[in-house]
């Protein structure tokens, strides 16, 4: 874990930085104190920072890279891994490449050398890059095809700033936290458009995509999308190239006899990953994590979306791995406490939808966090293979919209808190309705697919380019504040690009969600394993949480807090005051999380509404 940033000006000389002398502060967290390390020039200036790691998969963390060849200085600075460094070191030495060092930063750097801008489409990982090519006077910025790796940017008035995360930028004083009212749209809308940021004026590099500055100004490409083809594979076909394609994945994201992480929930995608670790890797040792609210081990409740609790199904897998074997137990204190609460919302730079979720990932993230080592996550399989309940239950198959959003709004779970005339004047509602239609435009087909087949790709899409974003953006953030090294062998554009064409009668057999990953990891899990419905990461269930966030609602307003004037005073009391806790208006516990986060944003990390 590793952050970078930099500034370009062509409007300041040397001794006149404004831009250029602002100290660029790559987020604290995500970085070790004393790893900062920064380049400048006439008109740019990039810093980089990173952290220790313990494998030898090609990080592109340890430091800045600069050659000061004779065509010109090229400098790079990275985050992330690269898979595939080796391959592409032998090709780029057999074009008469030499190398100084081990490191993937420099194969990156002699790619660049080689193929320009074009070489991100031959790199193979999860990595953010900036090079700046002081013969072209052009910096360049690329992302991984998914975005695992984050990269935002935005122009500086007399210039152009790039950041990991947007409270870099504000740090650096380059530009301010303002949220105006797309900003808030975005945040209670809960589907991010690809490329925005809740903050005025701040971008995202989107995910493939390749974004340069210089003299010309701002120029943006994507060098991969996904894409449909007609598939041909029968089903036993596909089922082998499926196991194919994941075993090569978690190949190439660990490192022989190096001590191995993996997040298991005893769900299908956890155990999976950690099955195909532990059998690719024989003789790695295994370190297994896993989280557990102390309320469930006795009043479990099976709802809607969780029909059963981990902890059995996590010891059973435990037990066939061999695996070492941690679990985090929390109870409402963890849940509660309000310095996780700021560090969530500074984490993720905005108030997020679940909040003692993400507090419970966060303390997770810390669990794990002190091994050091890299661990392997499930994230993705849902989204590729369609496991969630949205693609499974008709209803929410037929729904005009995001598909996770389908009762979502009609609760208000978000937003139900905040000023009814404010609410009627974002008109998230029709915002939503707008980002759905541009989304469905850009569903990649093959014009043979029948109605279902259509409908069925469409969702695909939508939560491979959209709810992933949120699945991912969790991980990384709260990842870096527990200085985890995550790794997603799921979110894999080779393993993508050939699931997204198989037709969704073989990926769902028979009616059975996820039928295909299930028959392409039928020999390497346990049948009770097979056999588990979908289990999302799961929400508290204890009343005490449930009173304790309304406790703090409650002190937050008394202490007069600037949010105050942002939320609606009657609903405000009828929580305060409701054993209901004002249900009948459309409130419910996310719509206090969501305050609560708000009184941060707003007091603690000083955001300005422009509303």
């Amino acid at each position: 874990m590793c952050g970078i940033a930099g500034t370009v000006s062509f409007t300041r000389g040397a001794g006149d930085h404004h831009v250029l002398g602002q100290p660029i502060s790559c987020t604290v967290h995500r970085s070790e104190p004393g790893s900062r390390r920064s380049w400048s020039a006439r008109h740019a200036r990039i810093t980089a920072t990173g952290v220790t790691a313990v494998d030898l998969v090609d990080g592109l963390h340890q430091s800045l890279t600069v050659d000061q060849a004779a065509i010109g200085t090229t400098v790079l600075a990275g985050t992330g891994t690269l898979f595939n460094a080796a391959e592409l070191r032998r090709q780029l030495s057999a074009r008469g490449h030499s190398f100084d060092g081990a490191g993937s930063a420099e194969v990156v750097l002699r790619a660049y050398q080689q193929w320009g801008a074009a070489c991100a489409e031959r790199l193979r990982g999860m990595f953010a890059l900036a090079i700046w090519d002081a013969k072209r006077e052009q910096l360049i910025l690329v992302r991984d095809r998914f975005g695992i790796e984050p990269l935002y940017y935005t122009d500086t008035g007399d210039g152009f700033a790039f950041d990991s995360t947007p409270n870099g930028l504000f740090a650096g004083g380059l530009v301010r936290p303002v949220v105006d009212q797309d900003g808030l749209r975005e945040l209670f809308g809960f589907t991010p458009t690809p490329g925005m940021s809740v903050f005025k004026g701040v971008r995202e590099v989107l995910p493939g995509e390749i974004v340069t500055y210089g003299r010309d100004g701002l120029a943006r490409r994507r060098y991969w999308t996904i894409s449909a083809r007609l598939h041909t594979d029968d089903p036993e076909t596909t089922t082998a190239r499926v196991r194919q394609i994941l075993q090569d994945s978690v190949r190439r994201q660990v490192a022989p006899g190096v001590p191995l992480c993996t997040m298991l929930s005893g769900g299908l995608d956890s155990s999976a990953i950690s099955a195909l670790a532990s059998h690719g890797m024989p003789g790695t040792p295994l370190h297994t994590f896993s989280l557990e609210y102390t309320h469930h081990l006795k009043h479990f409740r099976p709802d809607e979306l969780h029909d059963s609790l981990d902890s059995p199904y996590v010891a059973q897998m435990v037990a066939f791995l061999g695996s070492e074997h941690d679990e985090l137990r929390l109870d409402a204190s963890d849940l509660l406490d309000p310095a996780q609460h700021l560090s969530v919302v500074r984490a993720m730079g905005q108030p997020v939808v679940g909040l003692d979720m993400y507090v419970a990932f966060q303390r997770l993230a810390q669990r794990i966090g002190d091994t050091t080592a890299p661990v392997l996550a499930g994230d993705g399989a849902d989204e590729l293979f369609g496991g969630y309940i949205w693609f499974q239950d008709p209803w929410y198959v037929k729904t005009a919209t995001f598909p996770w959003l389908g009762a979502f709004h009609r609760m208000e779970m978000v937003s139900g808190l905040v000023d009814r005339t404010l609410m009627k004047e974002l008109d998230v509602p029709e915002y939503i309705s707008v980002r759905y239609e541009e989304a469905l435009r850009e569903v990649p087909l093959t014009g043979e697919e029948d109605a279902t087949e259509r409908r069925m790709r469409e969702l695909t899409y939508l939560n491979l380019t959209r709810y992933l974003r949120i699945v991912l953006d969790r991980r990384d953030r709260l990842g870096h504040v527990g200085m985890v090294q995550a790794r997603v062998p799921f979110v894999d554009h080779e393993l993508v690009d050939y699931v997204y064409s198989v037709p969704w009668a073989q990926k769902n057999s028979g009616g059975q969600e996820k039928y295909l990953l299930r028959a392409a990891v039928r020999e390497l899990l346990p049948g009770s394993i097979l056999q588990r419905k979908k289990s999302p990461f799961p929400t508290t269930q204890d009343p005490v949480y449930r009173l304790g966030v309304r406790a703090r609602l409650q002190a937050i307003v008394e202490s007069g807090s600037p949010v105050v004037d942002l939320l609606d005073p009657a609903r405000v009391r009828s929580v305060l005051t409701d054993p209901s806790f004002g249900l009948s208006t459309g409130v419910n516990r996310m719509s206090i999380e969501m305050a609560l986060q708000l009184h941060h944003w707003i007091a603690d990390c000083g955001v300005t509404l422009d509303v």
